[in-house]
């Protein structure tokens, strides 16, 4: 496999859940946001609790996986974290949540 970029877009995720892509789609936000809006088949891991939590991942170390947020930036702050434990396929959905709720799925409540 190719070098992956840190960033993918969301419609390169689209692209990736619709065609039931293996990979592995994680939230990084916090419990109230998840509960607010979420993206299906994503699983909610809060960066606030990754460093205690990282042993949940380690079934995906060899796995493409990425990690959405609100904006873009705390799962940009995460693939880099899991790149650096040797998850080398972490990428960060760019422009997270709100950027697919603008292209992808307009019913998705923007906040």
């Amino acid at each position: 496999m190719s070098e992956l970029g840190l960033e993918i877009s969301v419609a390169e995720t689209k692209q990736l859940l619709d065609s039931g892509a293996d990979f592995y789609f994680m939230d990084c936000r916090e419990q109230n946001e998840w509960d607010h809006v979420k993206i299906e088949g994503a699983d909610l891991l809060p960066m606030s609790e990754i460093q205690a939590r990282v042993d949940e991942l380690e079934s995906h170390k060899d796995r493409h996986i990425v990690i959405h947020c609100h904006h873009g930036g705390r799962s940009l702050q995460v693939a880099q974290w899991l790149r650096q434990q040797g998850y080398s396929q972490a990428q960060s959905m760019a422009g997270g949540i709100d950027v697919w709720s603008q292209e992808i799925d307009s019913t998705k409540p923007r906040y």
